[in-house]
């Protein structure tokens, strides 16, 4: 059990709810004791509801519950961050996260991957991702060659280039894992298995 503060917030400490793997603020609610242990117990995020002064917990209705991975307190053990998995949005307006634009580290190739499926669906002859997509996995592949020795020659030679070539290494590489079916977070996915 963890040693809270409890009288310092009158029995009512404030969880900051993070998604695990983006980092991306989710909502903010509030927990008393027996909201914080049903949580541990359960491994779903439980609350206490200010307004309806009761436990509740999230997806109970929606089904979009909150799937604790960790639990840790503050410096001054008055406030909880509550690192979790989604199983949808948690946002009652439908919205991944309740704080809209809440940065996440995958919000930019979230976006871009969504660009590069829009352009493989729109089939315009003009668009570079497109022609990519037509031209067939070996010539990504040799795209993502040739970009990874253009971001090598970049450091070695300091041009000042390092950050334009790893941008183009990082585009054709999203663009392989698309035509591929793979996403960014598989690879972070992978990432993480291998950090365990």
């Amino acid at each position: 059990m963890i040693t809270l503060d409890w009288k310092k917030v009158d029995g009512l400490i404030p969880a900051i709810i993070q998604d695990y793997e983006t980092l991306e603020i989710l909502m903010l609610g509030y927990m008393n004791k027996e909201a914080l242990e049903t949580s541990q117990s359960s491994g779903f995020a439980t609350f206490y509801s200010r307004t309806r002064k009761k436990i509740w917990t999230k997806g109970e209705t929606s089904g979009n519950k909150l799937s604790i991975k960790s639990i840790s307190h503050d410096c001054d053990k008055d406030a909880l961050l509550v690192l979790a998995k989604n199983s949808g949005p948690t946002c009652h307006l439908n919205n991944n996260s309740c704080f809209l634009d809440a940065p996440s580290s995958q919000n930019i190739t979230n976006k871009l991957e969504q660009t590069i499926d829009a352009r493989f669906k729109e089939s315009n002859i003009s668009s570079y991702t497109y022609q990519l997509y037509k031209d067939g996995i070996k010539e990504i592949a040799k795209k993502v060659t040739e970009e990874a020795g253009e971001v090598s020659i970049s450091a070695v030679t300091n041009d000042g280039r390092v950050i334009d070539e790893i941008a183009d290494l990082i585009y054709h590489l999203l663009v392989m894992l698309r035509k591929l079916n793979l996403s960014y977070s598989d690879v972070l996915q992978e990432l993480k298995n291998r950090s365990n």
